[in-house]
């Protein structure tokens, strides 16, 4: 019975440890953010900026094409899909 006493204590203590360690490598990997953000930026800390390629916008007309495609796709293999059944 002894023994098992000691070790729960020494469990409970290792996981003390753990945690601690667990918090001090949190610490670390923020900290290693901060800078890296710091570097990419050129010493500011803040938003990241987007570089190379800007975000393509769609036009409403190009979408709607598009969509009106994709139905009339969906349709031909309903339809297929319906004609090989009977």
């Amino acid at each position: 019975m002894n023994i098992l006493a000691a070790l729960r204590r020494e469990e409970a203590k290792l996981q003390k440890q753990a945690d601690k360690v667990r918090q001090q490598l949190d610490a670390v990997r923020t900290a290693r953010k901060i800078l890296g953000r710091e570097a990419a930026s050129g010493g500011k800390v803040g938003k990241k900026k987007r570089v190379g390629k800007k975000k393509r916008v769609m036009s409403a007309a190009a979408r709607a094409r598009i969509g009106k495609a994709t139905k009339l796709r969906w349709a031909k293999f309903r339809a297929a899909k319906a004609k090989g059944k009977h």
